[in-house]
């Protein structure tokens, strides 16, 4: 079984999510289904209608969970050092058209959330990324265009 990297902070995010849908979404919505079967004729329940649907997603949410929770293999970026990059470093970097200072950390493509600063490590950008150092350039192709990064520093935070 292929392993997917993550760090322990997602990890425990995806497992409040499953615990969460088992635990409240998932009687919910049965409880939901129950009430619109009460209403009486189905074919024409748009309440019965959409608990299903909801029903389906939480389902299929569960699974997916599930899925991802037993690949997945913790990695710990406290424990990680040097100087190249790699899953878990946090990184600053400078845009050199712009200016604009960046910062990232590369985690697992399950907890990747841009607004927190966090990258997927398949994204192009952590891609690009991997194996360099402090004082190198990357270029990263984009839909707007080549974009070209120094690296400021790395860290294993």
């Amino acid at each position: 079984m292929h392993k997917n990297p993550i760090t322990s902070q997602g990890l425990n995010q995806l497992k409040d999510e499953l615990h969460k849908l088992k635990t409240e979404e998932r009687p919910a919505v049965i409880r939901a289904i129950a009430e619109a079967r009460s209403y009486g004729d189905l074919s024409e329940n748009a309440e019965y209608h959409a608990a299903r649907e909801r029903q389906s997603f939480i389902e299929g949410r569960i699974l997916e969970l599930e899925d991802i929770i037993s690949s997945a293999e913790v990695v710990h970026p406290a424990s990680l050092s040097g100087d190249h990059i790699k899953f878990g470093a946090t990184v600053s970097l400078i845009d050199e058209e712009t200016d604009k200072k960046v910062t990232y950390q590369i985690v697992g493509m399950h907890e990747a959330d841009i607004k927190q600063g966090k990258i997927s490590i398949s994204s192009p950008l952590a891609k690009s990324l991997i194996g360099k150092k402090k004082g190198d350039s990357v270029s990263v192709s984009a839909p707007a265009g080549d974009r070209f990064y120094e690296i400021l520093s790395v860290d294993f935070i």
